[in-house]
């Protein structure tokens, strides 16, 4: 479906055609050195015949994608950089513990491409593609995948928002919208703008993290979202940084982009065994995102995602410690985060611990009624999730 995009004097038809040939030649560019295949990889890292069996099979199951902006970040040398970890595959992907449904998304999805779960907000699957797939994904059944869960009907999804009034906000989400044309992303901001009970409108994206070119050397999708946020519905950007070395003068140079345009930026961070599982390395990402204005949002616990939680989880104890001793390096702007799961009966947040019990609360909650519940709970010393 081709979206047309009017109002937006400040580029004539000329320039406008000129950007986007500048955009798809740079666009060509920077995917020819995209890492994909098993043979790319193989010039950064050597695998036995049998690694690299494996290791081709799991890519055809969750496909790699690593641009070379978020590559040169990577030491190569370190098997156990964490910013390889977090979009190099490994040979561990091969286990079938966990689910590809963490949080109830099937349940709460009331069209195609529509969930929604809390009574105040529509989450929006906009898109499949990412602009680098983290091994980490808790959509890993999505991204790069199949697009049988994207939006296809947006007067649908208008209609089904505009019916229900209590929905306050929308995320658009993904995959990452912002690996979307720009015309397709303003028919989108168009559309949800013109919903006169709707008081803001969320941007999920990692795109300044693995890809911040994609709003530095775009002007065009910066005035878009400048006009949107300034003139018709207040826009909020929610990045993922999950490491001190994310944090580039490029990626603060797209942060400071937006900051201009009137979008407030917001950082989810998650807790990920071997990348910032660390009391010392998380209270450095903190401090730095708060320092380049960025706030942190959310410390997430690592959902238990088949394939990966093994992977990628901390145990319960030790996560609520880590982010105990995060905070006691941290002032008050950047440890105001709250250290929360994604629990398929709601957003849970891990308040505090005794020698047996972990204490936790409901910041939201699908059933009213436990909206607001404090509740403990003993664990085993591995627990890495709740089950309720």
């Amino acid at each position: 479906m081709e979206y047309q995009r009017t109002g937006f004097g400040i580029n004539s038809p000329a320039c406008r055609i000129s950007k986007l040939k500048s955009r798809l030649k740079l666009s060509k560019q920077m995917n020819n050195n995209n890492i994909k295949t098993i043979e790319q990889l193989e010039q950064y890292i050597s695998f036995t015949s049998c690694e690299r069996r494996e290791i081709k099979k799991i890519i055809e199951s969750h496909p790699m994608l690593v641009n070379q902006y978020y590559m040169d970040l990577i030491n190569w040398n370190d098997p156990n950089d964490p910013i390889r970890k977090m979009v190099i595959p490994s040979k561990e992907e091969n286990k079938s513990e966990g689910s590809f449904d963490t949080s109830g998304e099937y349940e709460n999805t009331k069209l195609r491409g529509l969930q929604h779960k809390y009574s105040q907000t529509a989450l929006i699957l906009t898109t499949n593609k990412c602009a680098a797939y983290c091994r980490h994904c808790f959509r890993k059944r999505l991204a790069g995948i199949v697009a049988d869960e994207i939006v296809t009907d947006w007067d649908l999804v208008v209609k089904y928002i505009c019916e229900h009034k209590e929905i306050t906000n929308v995320l658009l989400t993904g995959g990452d919208p912002l690996t979307l044309s720009n015309d397709k992303i303003a028919a989108i901001l168009q559309k949800l703008s013109g919903i006169q009970h709707l008081k803001f409108i969320r941007i999920g994206t990692r795109s300044l993290v693995v890809d911040p070119d994609r709003i530095v050397k775009d002007d065009d999708l910066v005035n878009i979202l400048r006009e949107y946020s300034c003139e018709k519905k207040r826009l909020y950007v929610t990045t993922q940084f999950n490491h001190p070395r994310e944090i580039t003068p490029r990626s603060i140079e797209a942060i400071n982009k937006l900051h201009d345009a009137h979008i407030t930026v917001n950082n989810q961070t998650v807790l990920l065994k071997g990348v910032n599982d660390n009391s010392a390395v998380m209270a450095e990402l903190q401090g730095e995102l708060t320092k380049i204005g960025l706030m942190p949002y959310y410390v997430f616990q690592c959902r238990p995602v088949k394939k990966l939680k093994h992977i990628f989880q901390v145990p319960l104890y030790r996560a609520f410690d880590i982010i105990e001793e995060t905070r006691s390096m941290l002032d008050g702007l950047s440890k105001r985060f709250r250290f929360v799961m994604s629990h398929e009966t709601g957003k849970i947040e891990i308040l505090g611990r005794s020698d047996d019990h972990l204490y936790f609360k409901y910041h939201q909650a699908k059933d009213k009624l436990l909206a607001g519940k404090i509740f403990h709970k003993k664990l085993g010393k591995n627990d890495c999730w709740l089950d309720l």
